[in-house]
């Protein structure tokens, strides 16, 4: 019984293979693979036209990205340079508020200089007085006073 079952079995998928591979190859068969092919088709033409539309929208995304970036990087280089100038303006008002500053203490200063330079001048003057008189009167004591004697002819 097992070896008939075995054979029936082998003869039962032969047959079916048999009548599958007609079946495969009749007309009705290939004219629906047909059908199924060109909707495969289609169906790879559609998404091929949205890839490239894609594709187009991404390349115009790009560009337009692009372009922001020159504008900012411009900007910002405009930016840095005002930056720049603004500082470089800021420092020149604080040395000229320095030098503004310094002036009436350097009036002041030479004011202050004068007065002390005038002091000390007028202290100098006093002792260079009393030093030159002082030394005046020790060489008239020092030297022996000339007599001139009338010579006789």
């Amino acid at each position: 019984m097992k070896v008939w079952k075995g054979i029936a079995l082998f003869a039962g998928g032969t047959v079916f293979g048999l009548w599958g591979i007609k079946m495969l190859c009749s007309k009705d068969a290939k004219k629906a693979y047909t059908h199924c092919t060109a909707g495969v088709l289609r169906a790879k033409d559609y998404v091929m036209d949205q890839v490239t539309s894609v594709k187009e929208n991404c390349a115009d995304i790009y560009e337009e990205a692009k372009a922001i970036n020159e504008e900012r990087a411009k900007k910002e280089k405009e930016n840095e340079f005002d930056d720049e100038a603004e500082v470089f303006d800021d420092m020149e008002d604080e040395a000229e508020e320095v030098k503004e500053e310094k002036k009436p203490a350097k009036a002041a200063s030479k004011a202050k200089t004068t007065k002390t330079a005038t002091k000390t001048a007028a202290k100098t003057e006093t002792k260079a007085t009393a030093k030159t008189s002082s030394k005046a009167k020790e060489t008239t004591a020092a030297k022996p006073k000339r007599t001139t004697k009338k010579k006789e002819d």
